[in-house]
């Protein structure tokens, strides 16, 4: 083994948990919301608020354990950035289209 071996997966631990708390939080938030537009009954079904409120914790627990595959912090935020825009986008199509 060479004493030097190439790591694609950079450390930049403070700046991807970063953006795996906050981005992820937020992404989180937008695809429970798009949990209770897309699926049937719409936002007001009584008996979804509780499944739309547990969703958040696993999909939040997901984004925070594979944003350490990302090869930089950089690129975390702007993937991350990317997907967050993106779910917020389709759940303000979901509010006006959907009424």
């Amino acid at each position: 083994m060479s004493g030097k071996s190439k790591n694609t997966i950079q450390p930049d631990w403070i700046s991807k948990t970063l953006a795996g708390v906050l981005l992820g939080f937020a992404l989180c938030i937008a695809i429970s919301g798009l949990f209770a537009w897309l699926t049937p009954g719409g936002p007001a079904a009584p008996q979804k608020s509780q499944a739309t409120m547990w969703i958040t914790m696993p999909v939040w627990g997901a984004v925070l354990s594979f944003v350490y595959l990302f090869r930089s912090g950089a690129q975390a935020w702007r993937w991350l950035g990317g997907a967050t825009v993106l779910a917020y986008a389709l759940l303000a199509a979901c509010r006006h289209f959907l009424q």
